[in-house]
Parts: structure tokens; C-alpha cells; sequence
């Protein structure tokens, strides 16, 4: 049995995909492992670059999208390394990444997911450490005018977890959820909660993953002292208004299951609004 299984789905990632590949192989060097790339129905012919990574890794086909959560759960039944490194195919693991987050993970066999600190290629802090969503997440979400005007309000601090407020002598912290561009997990973890609610298509998965584990009594630590570099959305540009509408359908699904379970006034005004949202993002998009 390996050590490690990594497991990365793709979908018309290009060259982008060989780079996380490789990435992936040099961290996990001193490491027994293992690699599935589990290909959405690529059009691009990235899907044939997991050859160049035999036999360490090998390729499973889908003959259409069936979106992350799926797909990252088709890698789990075809893997079998007691951790799961979870990347996506625009990510890159900075030296010693692994080895920080396992090392943050064998502190406590509570401890589900440990993630790194994701930063963008222009080496500023992507925000992957975040809270629960809740109606305001919308306003000052990770990418929201008013988070970024206004980031010391407390409201804006909870929805986004502020590197000043991690880099105090700790090596880790405790949050609800991160994301899931790239997290190492507990494979029993995972199987305790089924893993990833196939209903989401394509966004809001791990946020959804990292509540019902915190509800089984697990835990999900932010690591920054381990690093990886991410290019977000190379996948979704080749399919940016599908992306768009998953992004809205899948914010619906959480906050309908999580947050206003059993009020239909409530997930009806959210409803409207992210319709609402969704058709300005889709309009703007295709000017």
C-alpha cells in the first residue's frame, strides 16, 4: 500500500497538468505513491500526459463531465494510500509542502484535511482559508469589492481567515473549511462522510466536505507554513459560462442544505439573488 495518494481531476488543462504532475512527483520523492488523473472528457489531449508519469500514475477516462466532486471520488475508489493529496491540475506544490502538512496531520488522528497557504503566481495570498458561508458570504466573499475595501471588518475576517491573524507563532490553525485546489486528507476521513456530495458539480464541494467532517468531530487545520502556487480558472475558461452557472447552482445547494435547511422564505430570496448574480456574471462574460 503507498503512503500517498494524489489524485487530480482534469479538463482541458493543457500543459498545465504535466507541471502539477511534476510538482507532485518531486514532493513526493521520499515518499511510497501513487497518482490517478481522473480526465473529464478532455478535448485537449492533456489526458495523455499522465503516460509520461507511469507507473506511478495512471489515467482514468470519464466519457463526459461529471464535474469535481465525482471525479475526486472516482480517485478515491481507485486509489488506496491511507492520506490523499488533492490538487487541482493548475496547482503547484512549493518545497516541503507535503511534508508540513503531514507532519501538521500525524499531530492528531482527528485532524481530516490539513491545506497549504495557496498564493497566485504574482505571490500574493489567494485566501483558501475561510468560514462558513452564510447570506453575507456574498458581499464579502473571498473575491468581493467590499471584502477588499473593508478586509479588517470582522465580518470580512470570518469569511476569509487573514494570514496576520495565523502568523502569530503558530504553526497551524484551526478553520471551517479550505479549499479544495489543493489539500492533503485522511482517507478514513473521507470515507466516514461518503466524501465529496456528488450533487455539486463544480465549486462549493469542499466547503460542503469540510462542514460534515466538522460535524463528525473532525478537524480542519490552514498550514501556511506550507506553500502552493495557483493558477485559478485554466480549466473553466474553456467552459466559462457553464463554470459560472455551476458556481451559482452549487452556492444555492449549500446554503439550501446548510444554512436555511428548513426556511423556504429564505432559500427563496437566495434563490432570486443568486439568479440574479449568476445573469450579470453571464452578461459581463460575454462581452
Amino acid at each position: 500500500m503507498p503512503d500517498v495518494s494524489g489524485i487530480l481531476v482534469n479538463y482541458n488543462a493543457g500543459p498545465e497538468l504535466r507541471a502539477a504532475l511534476a510538482s507532485m512527483a518531486g514532493e513526493l520523492s521520499g515518499y511510497d505513491w501513487e497518482a490517478v488523473v481522473v480526465d473529464n472528457a478532455s478535448t485537449d489531449g492533456s489526458g495523455d500526459i499522465v503516460a509520461e508519469f507511469s507507473p506511478r500514475a495512471r489515467l482514468l477516462r470519464n466519457e463526459r463531465n461529471v464535474g469535481f466532486a465525482r471525479g475526486v471520488n472516482q480517485g478515491l475508489a481507485a486509489t488506496s494510500g491511507p492520506l490523499v493529496l488533492i490538487m487541482n491540475p493548475d496547482c503547484r506544490l512549493a518545497p516541503g509542502a507535503v511534508s508540513a502538512l503531514e507532519s501538521e496531520m500525524a499531530r492528531s488522528d482527528r485532524c481530516a484535511i490539513a491545506g497549504p497557504r495557496i498564493l497566485d503566481p504574482d505571490g500574493s495570498v489567494q485566501g483558501n482559508a475561510r468560514g462558513d458561508p452564510d447570506m453575507f458570504t456574498g458581499l464579502f466573499g473571498r473575491t468581493t469589492l467590499l471584502r477588499r475595501a473593508l478586509p479588517s471588518l470582522a465580518i470580512s475576517r470570518r469569511n476569509v481567515v487573514s494570514d496576520a491573524a495565523v502568523l502569530k507563532g503558530k504553526a497551524s490553525v484551526r478553520v471551517d473549511w479550505l479549499s479544495g485546489a489543493c489539500m492533503l486528507a485522511r482517507r478514513d476521513a473521507l470515507y466516514a462522510v461518503q466524501g465529496f456530495d456528488e450533487r455539486y458539480f463544480l465549486y462549493w464541494e469542499d466547503a460542503d466536505l469540510c462542514r460534515r467532517l466538522r460535524e463528525r468531530h473532525y478537524v480542519v487545520r490552514y498550514v501556511p507554513g506550507a506553500t502552493a502556487i495557483h493558477r485559478v480558472g485554466q480549466s473553466s475558461r474553456s467552459a466559462r459560462a457553464a463554470a459560472i452557472q455551476a458556481f451559482h447552482d452549487s452556492a444555492y445547494l449549500y446554503y439550501a442544505t446548510h444554512v436555511a435547511p428548513h426556511s423556504g422564505a429564505r432559500r427563496l430570496l437566495a434563490r432570486a439573488l443568486l439568479s440574479a448574480r449568476c445573469w450579470l456574471r453571464l452578461r459581463n462574460s460575454a462581452r
